[in-house]
Parts: structure tokens; sequence; C-alpha cells
């Protein structure tokens, strides 16, 4: 799983978080470490496509977080993955 933005929503999912909190969760869940570019590029698709939305934060910092419609998507590709990772798991099965 190294989709950049599969790997943002799944860290919202947790809860909201600006982008080095984000690069860092990320790192510590899938072992990926996104780059900036990679990361703000996610972010900014994620956001055009209304799956997260910026919150109010304190700072300069800007925290997102994951909207209805993006639990809603990840939820869904989270069962295409299954399907997936059960079919793969099935085939490689030693004949």
């Amino acid at each position: 799983m190294s989709d950049p933005s599969l790997l943002v929503l799944s860290s919202l999912s947790s809860g909201d978080k600006h982008g080095y909190a984000m690069m860092e969760d990320i790192e510590g869940f899938s072992g990926l470490r996104l780059g900036p570019g990679t990361l703000y590029g996610a972010i900014t698709r994620l956001e055009e496509r209304g799956w997260i939305r910026p919150v109010a934060g304190a700072g300069r910092r800007r925290p997102y977080t994951l909207t209805a419609a993006g639990r809603t998507h990840l939820k869904a590709e989270l069962d295409t993955l299954g399907r997936v990772l059960k079919t793969t798991a099935r085939r490689l099965k030693p004949a």
C-alpha cells in the first residue's frame, strides 16, 4: 500500500493532523516516508475531491480532517484492497 492519497486518508482516519504529523504517522504505520511534494500533492487532490478539509489550528500549522465523503471513499478502497489481498493470498498458496 503505497498510494499517497490512500496513506493520507488512512492517517486522518484516526483524527485531525497537520502535514508533518501525517508524515510521521504514515511512516510509523507503513514504513514509507512521503516527501513534502508527494504529501502536499496528495492533500491538494484529496481536498479538491472533498475527501478532506482544513480545520482551525493553532499557529502556522494547518490541520486537516477526514470528511464523511472521504470516510466513505476510504472504506470502499479498503474493501477493494481486502479482496485483492485475499485473492493474491489464495493464489500464492502452493498447489
